[in-house]
């Protein structure tokens, strides 16, 4: 399985950065640039909530109601003359549900080393958190998932699978840190500015954001 920055290289994920940044009026590198980021951000909280029964529940009714890939099935509909509030609306839901709290630090994190604001983060997560949960959709599809309990192992494998077991620590980081409600501070200080991790997503993502 390919993990989601194998996605992001691919045809399809060049697609889906072209689509959004054209469809939210940011430029396309500065938008790679977030998405990177963000989305393995999203799909370890995505696999965390997914650790409980209830949270395992609730991911896989969403996919199975309504985030099925299909979303991926036409995307110059989707971005053609901007995409629908609605898919904005689901994607805000979606972070909501994913991120709770910390969605505005995560926001504001990003934007401050992607060169974006808050806000233009924010647009462009609304518009990607549809198109991820149609990816994880898909998988299920593909890999005939029909139990919640399965779901673990599609999440691990969109992370990079068990031999990135270290990078899955370095991004819950992001979301948990040392617990004092700081999450700006904590993703700004310990996990963009001062990595120490040369490979894997924390080599990339350290690379990216000015990481050493």
């Amino acid at each position: 399985m390919s993990g989601i920055l194998d996605v992001l290289d691919s045809d399809l994920g060049r697609t889906i950065i072209s689509g959004v940044a054209s469809s939210t009026g940011n430029d396309t590198t500065k938008t790679s640039r977030v998405l990177t980021m963000a989305l393995p951000v999203l799909m370890t909280a995505m696999k965390r909530n997914a650790a409980t029964p209830q949270g395992a529940e609730g991911l896989m009714g969403a996919i199975q109601s309504k985030h099925d890939g299909r979303i991926l099935d036409n995307l110059g509909g989707l971005f053609s003359g901007g995409v629908d509030d609605n898919i904005k609306q689901d994607g805000n839901k979606i972070l909501d549900h994913v991120l709770g709290s910390k969605k505005s630090g995560v926001e504001k994190v990003i934007g401050e080393k992607s060169g974006l604001d808050a806000t233009a983060v924010a647009n462009i997560l609304k518009v990607a958190a549809p198109l991820l949960m149609g990816i994880l959709g898909r998988q299920a599809k593909q890999q005939k998932v029909n139990s919640p309990n399965d779901l673990g192992s599609i999440l691990g494998g969109l992370l990079g699978g068990s031999s990135a077991q270290k990078e899955q620590s370095f991004l819950e980081s992001i979301l948990d840190a040392d617990g004092d409600g700081s999450i700006v501070d904590d993703v700004a200080g310990m996990v963009l500015g001062n990595s120490k991790k040369k490979g894997g997503l924390g080599g990339l993502l350290g690379g990216l954001f000015g990481g050493k």
